[in-house]
């Protein structure tokens, strides 16, 4: 993938979580956050950043004390973290409602 179309992608994927997550906002306990192409969700207790990574094609999100890397599937038309599959506004689903405590986030 050259880098133009990892940008359409990644910007594609993320301003499509971005707008599902402004949805969810309103009855979740976060905001979302948009500054320079990088996407924050905060909650009361800790944040997310979720930032396209152009060199190695990746979208990386960090949550949790984790870092989560996301790689481009043709098969899912998707950035999908490839440890368990999940694309990634179902990532960010799941891991916004271990943060929340409730399962109150659906994307």
């Amino acid at each position: 993938m050259d880098d133009q179309l990892f940008r359409d992608r990644a910007d594609a994927s993320i301003s499509s979580l971005k707008k599902a997550l402004y949805v969810a906002e309103e009855s979740a306990d976060f905001e979302v956050e948009d500054a320079n192409g990088v996407l924050n969700l905060v909650f009361d207790d800790g944040k997310f950043v979720i930032t396209p990574n152009a060199p190695v094609k990746q979208i990386w999100i960090s949550a949790r004390s984790t870092s989560f890397k996301l790689d481009w599937s043709d098969s899912a038309n998707d950035f999908v973290l490839s440890k368990t599959g999940e694309n990634l506004k179902t990532l960010i689903a799941r891991l916004a409602n271990e943060q929340l405590g409730e399962e109150v986030v659906t994307l």
